[in-house]
C-alpha cells in the first residue's frame, strides 16, 4: 500500500495541474474571441459624428454581451468590454457594472475587471495615462486623475453620479496576491476627447 501513496499523490497533481492550465486555456480563448466581437463591432461606426446611441432606439445590451473595447495605449492593450459583472462575463473581458452609464451620457461608468488576466498590468499606469473606451457610436478617451485603495467589500466608490462623465476603473489587489485579494485598487478617470 505504501508503494502506491506515492503515485496517487503524483496522479492528483498531474490533475491538479492540468485542471489549472485548462482553466487559463479556456479564458485565453474566451478573451481572444471577445475581443474579436468587440473589434468587429466597433469597426461599424457611422460616419456621421454627431451620432447618439440613444437616437437609435436600440434595447439596452443583455448581460454577456459585447459592448465595446478598452484600449490602455501605455500598456499596449486592448481589451473587450462585457455588460455585467458577474464571474462568466469577466472571463471574456472587462465587465462593464451594470447600472452605471456609457461614455456620453454624462454619468459614472464603471468597468472592473480580473487582476490576474485582463488587468494583469494596470499598476503600471500612472496619472496623465490615457484610457480609450471604443463605443459602437464612437470613441471616447479618459485621462487618469488619480488612483485609490479601497478594502474589497467597500462600495463606496460605485455612486452612480450623472452630474459628470467619470471612468472608473476596478479590479482586486493586490495584484500578486495568491487567492482571494483583500482589496481594490480603483482608478478614476475623466473624459478629455470624444
Amino acid at each position: 500500500m505504501k508503494s502506491k501513496l506515492p503515485l496517487f499523490i503524483i496522479f492528483i497533481g498531474v490533475i491538479v495541474i492540468g485542471v489549472g492550465i485548462w482553466q487559463l486555456v479556456d479564458v485565453k480563448l474566451q478573451t481572444n474571441h471577445s475581443l474579436e466581437k468587440a473589434k468587429e463591432l466597433v469597426s461599424k461606426q457611422p460616419a456621421d459624428p454627431s451620432y447618439n446611441k440613444r437616437k437609435n432606439d436600440s434595447p439596452p445590451p443583455q448581460t454577456g454581451d459585447t459592448v465595446g473595447l478598452l484600449a490602455i495605449p501605455k500598456i499596449k492593450a486592448e481589451l473587450a468590454i462585457i455588460e455585467g459583472t458577474d464571474p462568466d462575463d469577466l472571463e471574456k473581458g472587462v465587465g462593464h457594472y451594470k447600472g452605471s452609464f456609457y461614455p456620453g451620457d454624462v454619468g459614472q461608468i464603471v468597468l472592473s475587471g480580473h487582476r490576474d488576466t485582463v488587468f494583469r498590468r494596470l499598476g503600471e499606469l500612472k496619472i496623465g495615462d490615457s484610457l480609450q473606451m471604443q463605443m459602437p457610436y464612437g470613441n471616447f478617451t479618459y485621462e487618469i486623475t488619480h488612483t485609490k485603495i479601497v478594502k474589497s467589500n467597500d462600495t463606496s466608490i460605485i455612486t452612480l453620479q450623472k452630474q459628470n462623465e467619470e471612468l472608473i476603473v476596478t479590479t482586486c489587489y493586490p495584484f500578486r496576491y495568491i487567492g482571494n485579494a483583500p482589496k481594490r485598487y480603483i482608478i478614476y478617470a475623466k473624459l478629455t476627447g470624444s
